[in-house]
């Protein structure tokens, strides 16, 4: 069963185009993978064992029938517990929605069902999607898969934890700050934020609605593409225009990878150790590395605070007179933090904002990608509040956390996280890849090239034994 939990999703969906394995076979791995797993992990709220069983017999009678089968098709993908699904629980990781059933699917789920994915569950996450932890007071704190004693991180820590722990095949986070590539690097995985506006957010529970965005968590490059596509283009997939002209060889001989001076200051020394033998490995493969300037970074960690607290806190102002005590503590701090920021703060950051925006603008003039780590540090223990940066600075472990996330985030870019190395405790580290507007395809290229050439991917936390 683990052996067939080890493929990728393309190995998957060969086997079962050739009639090799059934979708039955492989959702019922997965369940019972799930089954040896979550009660140590907390990754799910909402399991669809039934569900999930059925779709795939009805699926195997397709066989016969059809042999135009959806990209995905069969393929076990769970969605982060924030993605409406019709007439199904989607509590946001909250007791305000504990019990709201939407009236239709979010249509990246509704792209995902066309190309043949099965819906296997809901995952847990940080109330609301906000906090870099999932630490969650209602459903259960997410536990890493790497470690159970440490964070997935979040907000999508379970989406992250599903994966890792191969209790599905790929899954669908969401990302305001860094909330699918924080726990797609803690957990030893891939993430993409897409470019902002990208990936229609209709049918998602919103956290601050100018940096708002989904996308994939798998374990390989190439799954996150196949993913990402269906997510992207549904059913168009294969005739867009975008995607055919991101084209690409097997060699990175004409990739420039920029370093933004003075960027890595937050980052531990093992963090800092593996960047400098990733970079080193783009540089055998061909890259051409260089440096590059921004004098405006630095009003990066509060631009991005202030502008996320503002407009979450906006939202919120429907529930929190009622519901104060309702919420999570850490959720309700910043959701109070956010409503005592003024308007002309708020337009101040935004003013930044687009400083930070053009600067970076300028750069991809000069590179075609920003390289950075993903997290300052590996996964910190559940309930640690301060970690060492590489000085040996004591800092605020969750506002740190997503200081490298945040470029993305603020200036709407796409990012692309992947696993380059790991600690002295065998905790994943992983390396961020930010690429110009509408570039996913060229990072994904890029990453598939790094992954080829290094087993990182390959490793599996123990767990899985």
């Amino acid at each position: 069963m683990i052996e067939l939990l080890k493929l990728s999703i393309s190995e998957v969906s060969q086997l079962i185009k050739k009639r090799k394995i059934s979708p039955v076979e492989i959702v019922e791995a997965c369940l019972s993978q799930v089954e040896k797993t979550d009660a140590k992990l907390f990754a799910y709220i909402t399991l669809f064992e039934e569900e999930s069983l059925q779709t795939a017999k009805k699926m195997e009678e397709k066989f016969s029938c059809d042999n135009q089968l959806g990209d995905l098709f069969g393929i076990p993908i769970t969605l982060k517990d924030n993605i409406s699904v019709k007439n199904t629980k989607t509590t946001a990781g909250s007791r305000i929605l504990s019990d709201w059933r939407p009236n239709k699917d979010a249509l990246i789920v509704k792209r995902l069902k066309a190309a043949g994915a099965i819906i296997l569950g809901k995952t847990n996450l940080h109330e609301f999607a906000w906090g870099a932890t999932s630490e969650n007071d209602i459903y259960g704190t997410v536990k890493n898969p790497w470690d159970q004693t440490r964070i997935a991180g979040g907000s999508s820590g379970g989406s992250a934890a599903a994966v890792s722990a191969m209790t599905c095949y790929g899954s669908i986070g969401t990302d305001t700050g860094g909330s699918i590539r924080l726990p797609a690097s803690l957990c030893g995985l891939v993430g993409l934020r897409p470019t902002y506006e990208f990936i229609n957010n209709d049918g998602i529970v919103p956290l601050a609605f100018s940096m708002d965005t989904s996308g994939p968590i798998t374990r390989t490059v190439k799954d996150c593409e196949m993913i990402f596509k269906v997510m992207a283009f549904g059913e168009k997939t294969r005739n867009n225009l975008f995607y055919q002209h991101e084209t690409m060889g097997n060699s990175l001989d004409n990739v420039r990878i920029g370093i933004i001076e003075n960027y890595f200051g937050y980052a531990g020394t093992n963090v800092l150790q593996q960047m400098d033998e990733t970079i080193y490995t783009f540089k055998k493969l061909g890259a051409k590395i260089s440096k590059v300037k921004s004098k405006n970074i630095h009003y990066l960690k509060r631009v991005k605070e202030i502008i996320q607290f503002y407009e979450a806190s906006s939202f919120h102002k429907q529930w929190i007179d009622i519901h104060e005590n309702d919420y999570g503590p850490d959720v309700r701090d910043r959701l109070l933090k956010g409503l005592k920021i003024s308007t002309i703060d708020y337009i101040e950051a935004k003013q930044k904002r687009i400083l930070i925006k053009e600067e970076i603008e300028k750069i991809f003039k000069e590179v075609d990608i920003i390289i950075c780590p993903t997290v300052p540090f590996t996964a910190p223990k559940i309930g640690k509040k301060e970690t060492a940066n590489e000085n040996g600075t004591i800092v605020e472990m969750t506002s740190t956390i997503s200081y490298f996330t945040s470029l993305a985030s603020i200036t709407g870019m796409p990012a692309l996280t992947l696993p380059c190395g790991f600690d002295e405790n065998q905790l994943p580290i992983g390396v961020q890849l930010i690429g110009r507007p509408h570039s996913e395809m060229s990072l994904l290229k890029i990453g598939e090239i790094f992954q080829r050439n290094t087993d990182f991917h390959l490793k599996y936390p123990q767990i899985i034994n």
